[in-house]
């Protein structure tokens, strides 16, 4: 390997701390100030209930609530399958997510938007098959929109103040 080959990379740490670069899950990232700072609305439903419990293993439980996360979750499955005589093979499992959180010491509105996510499933097979496979697509979708929102939350705490 050349020097100026060496050289380059071994300036690209600096070169991304001069840019401002910073690792979000670093001790002094993005999520470790919202780790275990962040109190989601209880679950209502098997699908709030998924949602909150994979939020909880991104972020931590809540230990010293900071934030509140208020969210409301709306799930549809269409047919997306179709045999000749309309037997739906296959559905899509869309699923949609408002949420706000807002810092609870002065009820200031921190972040907030809209997410969008869909799976898949399987209706052929059998009864049980089926459920089984609409369950799996739920957890998945749950899963899903816990990710994006974390993700979110991360990009947008760079701006909240302490």
């Amino acid at each position: 390997m050349s020097w100026s080959r060496r050289s380059l990379i071994l300036s690209l740490p600096l070169a991304l701390a001069a840019c401002g670069f910073q690792p979000a899950y670093g001790t002094k990232g993005a999520s470790g100030a919202l780790m275990g700072t962040v109190r989601a609305a209880d679950p209502t439903d098997k699908n709030s209930f998924d949602f909150v419990q994979h939020f909880e293993e991104r972020l931590g439980r809540p230990t010293k609530a900071v934030y509140q996360l208020a969210y409301t979750i709306k799930t549809d499955a269409i047919g997306a399958g179709i045999t000749p005589s309309g037997a739906i093979t296959r559905y899509t499992n869309t699923g949609a997510m408002d949420w706000t959180l807002t810092r609870l010491s002065d009820q200031t509105r921190m972040a907030g938007g809209h997410i969008d996510a869909f799976t898949s499933y399987s209706a052929t097979g059998s009864t049980v098959a089926g459920q089984t496979a609409q369950i799996d697509a739920n957890l998945r979708l749950m899963r899903m929109l816990g990710d994006d929102l974390v993700l979110r939350l991360m990009a947008a705490s760079t701006s909240f103040a302490p």
